[in-house]
């Protein structure tokens, strides 16, 4: 099965976006080419970009309280387990104590560091970060690759309360939805939503299927236009039927 996500909000969309460049970036700091680790600090230096955001700090620790307040309403209930819900509980308070705890604007530290700026300077540049252009990046990346992925690590160290937080935040709003079966006749989707609130549709469908959803939606109606893919052409909508299963995720 293959997933598709498709966020209802700016903020949504950032936290999709970070947490996607997380799991990149930490996956490639686990290797050891020389390769592999230009791409995860070219990969650090957008998040950096994305996580600077003035109110994304305030925006998850704002919604990691709600989400407290919302569990402690649980308590006593016969329904839920009280092991679970005090694990859910003291994770929700420790990354939200985590967080509080970076100061001043997210990756200064990064900023501060010159040697990283005039490496991420040039990475916008065509073949910017040549041998010749920073030949101490080149050196850099002809050390052990143990030297290299403890700097790596020691870079993105501090930013790892952010993707602990967006974890938890997507986490729960990915399993607030239940999957309906729906199908698309001759690739072609549309629900009228009649007041229904969501941050976030989850598509799947088997991978066995020639087809690739376009969403679109608004406050009044979900759209989803099946095409088949090709690489060559411009893709063109699906003559089949299209069964598939969708899931309206809300907070």
């Amino acid at each position: 099965m293959i997933t598709y996500e498709y966020p209802l909000s700016e903020r949504i969309r950032t936290l999709l976006r970070l947490e996607d460049l997380f799991e990149k970036m930490l996956y490639f700091v686990d290797t050891e080419g020389s390769t592999e680790h230009h791409v995860a600090l070219v990969t650090l230096f957008d998040i950096l970009e994305i996580a600077s955001r003035a109110d994304l700090k305030f925006d998850l620790v704002q919604e990691l309280e709600r989400q407290r307040q919302i569990l402690l309403s649980f308590r006593n209930n016969p329904d839920i387990s009280e092991e679970a819900l005090s694990g859910a509980l003291y994770e929700i308070e420790q990354s939200s104590a985590a967080l509080l705890a970076m100061q001043g604007k997210t990756g200064q530290y990064l900023r501060e560091n010159e040697w990283l700026m005039s490496i991420r300077n040039r990475v916008g540049i065509p073949g910017g970060v040549c041998e010749f252009d920073l030949p101490a990046y080149h050196f850099w990346l002809n050390r052990d690759p143990a030297h290299r992925r403890s700097d790596l690590t020691g870079w993105v160290g501090p930013l790892l309360p952010i993707r602990s937080c967006i974890a938890i935040v997507l986490r729960l709003l990915r399993s607030s939805g239940r999957a309906e079966h729906q199908v698309a006749p001759h690739g072609a989707f549309q629900q009228m939503l009649s007041g229904r609130t969501s941050q976030l549709i989850r598509l799947r469908l088997s991978g066995n299927q020639a087809a690739v959803p376009e969403i679109s939606a608004n406050k009044y109606a979900l759209n989803i236009r099946f095409t088949v893919p090709d690489t060559d052409m411009r893709p063109k909508q699906s003559d089949a039927d299209v069964a598939f299963e969708l899931t309206y995720c809300n907070l």
